[in-house]
């Protein structure tokens, strides 16, 4: 049993009576709550002010039994309906760390600050943290509309399929399945489930089967205001239900990572006081919108600034690597293996600590590819697909991985993998031109072009992909828009120039050397400097 100095604690207009172990209103009516819920209390109400660790308080809450996070998140919700909404706000989340509750009256254990006036300990460290975690979501189970009991397997399955596949992004908090299908069937306010579950994100979708063909819609609805944030859909061929769901979760799964970055980039760019994880949002959606030299400076200060608040955020450094990778990569530096061994020093060290780390694994592997070690490189992408099928940048790096090695043929299956998962996807600009790059390789010159032009519609901020498809403009003879693309991406990148080009050669290959001695004659018509 707890002890305590404090016989009562005021939350809002709610008493927590320690002494008696009751919940009491303003008149001093008993407020119910569940046994577990009011350990939960108990526990927080007897270290106000101070973060309780979640493990903490399952340990101490659930020590007869095993349980998943699901039941703290569950009681979570039953107090803070039961402490209404002059209480609801005083129980902090700090995300993936535990929970604060800030009392009205002078907590247990206190710490003073200026003056004599004591203050909750910690308390001043919640001020840069919302209630709620980042990328919090619950995936709602989505609506059988036409109600054919045939097609539940199918929905349900979606719903489940994304729950799994949503925890897998980077600091996400997904809802566990069980608590989200309490919510099947029944009518919903996405502004009250936010508040219940502490969630930031609610999705919802509905499926329609016609005679023969299928309807998915979903959408994405911010919690605290109600507003959509995203909205899609997929039409399909009904004889492909099956065939077909994995690559539906997939595409979606991919989609949401990207609209649940740029969704917190600009919650974080109104917060006063930004947090770690605001920081590293925010650096994130500027990766996410190209690689330039400013955009990439630009993200490695957010990234910069987030590790120095939290020198442990796994996210925020092996974000900063991906910087360094995108240096190396776009012959950025007139010596790209610093680039490299910087990227490589900093995976290396975050997966130390996060040994599953999906997206360490295929950066990791995008660096030893462009470091003559294609096989240990392709591997480590393989690695990372098996942590995460959904991976797709992975598919891309295998497929450079093909082309660095002189199997050019080969990089186009690997892209169409890519582009299957995730077909709008933010790096898709890069894979575009590794096909470029390969059907180049092979004299496919007028292929090439289409695949480089794709590359600049998805993405117009990479300046390596106006130089490629300059190449291949100056090699099927149009030297005109060849000189206005070229200058395009000296505008982008002024320090690139051929020699830079030639003497950072991404490995070995004889083949791949040899056919790389075009890509230089194209350049010289292009008009880019020799260097």
């Amino acid at each position: 049993m707890l002890k305590s100095s404090h016989r009562s604690i005021v939350v809002g207009d709610r008493v927590v009576d320690l002494a008696n172990e009751t919940l009491r209103d303003r008149w001093g009516g008993i407020v119910p709550l569940r046994p577990r819920a009011w350990a939960v209390l108990r526990l927080l109400a007897a270290r106000a002010g101070q973060l309780v660790g979640k493990n903490e308080i399952m340990d101490e809450v659930w020590s007869d039994c095993e349980v998943t996070e699901d039941s703290l998140i569950q009681a979570i919700g039953d107090i803070r309906r039961a402490l209404g909404d002059g209480g609801r706000s005083a129980l902090k989340t700090l995300p993936r760390r535990g929970y604060v509750l800030v009392a009205g009256e002078r907590p247990i254990n206190t710490k003073v600050v200026s003056g004599n006036t004591p203050q909750p300990a910690g308390l001043e460290e919640l001020s840069g943290y919302s209630s709620m975690p980042h990328l919090s979501i619950i995936v709602l189970p989505f609506s059988n509309i036409g109600g054919d009991p045939a097609q539940d397997y199918f929905v349900d399955g979606v719903t489940e399929s994304l729950t799994t596949d949503l925890s897998r992004i980077a600091g996400s908090f997904v809802i566990g399945r069980n608590t989200a299908f309490t919510f099947k069937g029944k009518p919903v306010d996405a502004r009250q489930i936010g508040r219940d579950l502490n969630v930031r994100y609610v999705l919802e979708g509905s499926v329609q089967r016609g005679s023969n063909r299928f309807r998915l819609n979903a959408q994405l609805i911010d919690t605290e205001t109600g507003s959509h944030v995203w909205a899609d859909r997929f039409d399909k061929p009904a004889a492909e239900l099956l065939d077909t769901q994995d690559e539906i979760v997939s595409r979606l799964a991919n989609t949401l990572n990207a609209e649940l970055i740029a969704a917190e980039a600009r919650r974080a760019e109104r917060s006063p006081r930004p947090d770690a994880m605001d920081l590293y949002f925010q650096g994130r959606a500027l990766q996410n919108k190209g690689v330039t030299r400013a955009l990439l400076t630009q993200a490695r200060d957010f990234f910069a600034r987030s590790l120095a608040l939290d020198p442990g955020n796994i996210e925020a450094a092996i974000a900063a690597a991906q910087v360094d990778v995108s240096v190396g990569s776009a012959f950025m530096a007139d010596d790209v293996n610093v680039h490299f061994r910087a990227a490589e020093m900093a995976l290396d060290g975050a997966l130390l600590h996060a040994p599953n780390h999906p997206r360490a694994h295929m950066l990791l592997g995008a660096v030893q590819i462009q470091t003559n070690r294609i096989d240990n490189g392709v591997a480590q992408c393989r690695r990372s697909l098996t942590l995460d099928p959904n991976l797709a940048d992975a598919h891309g790096f295998i497929g450079l991985g093909k082309y660095q090695s002189g199997r050019s043929e080969e990089v186009e299956g690997h892209i169409q993998e890519a582009l299957r998962l995730s077909p709008r996807d933010t790096r898709a600009f890069l894979w575009y031109m590794f096909v470029g790059l390969a059907k180049l390789s092979v004299n496919a010159d007028r292929e090439a072009l289409d695949w480089f032009r794709r590359s600049l519609q998805a993405n117009r901020n990479h300046a390596l992909s106006h130089f490629h498809f300059a190449t291949a403009l100056a090699l099927v003879g149009d030297l005109q828009e060849a000189r206005s693309i070229a200058a395009a991406g000296l505008a982008l990148d002024p320090g690139f120039t051929i020699r830079r080009y030639r003497i950072n050669a991404k490995g070995d290959n004889p083949i791949y050397l040899a056919r790389r001695q075009r890509c230089f004659e194209g350049l010289r018509l292009a008009g880019v400097p020799e260097g």
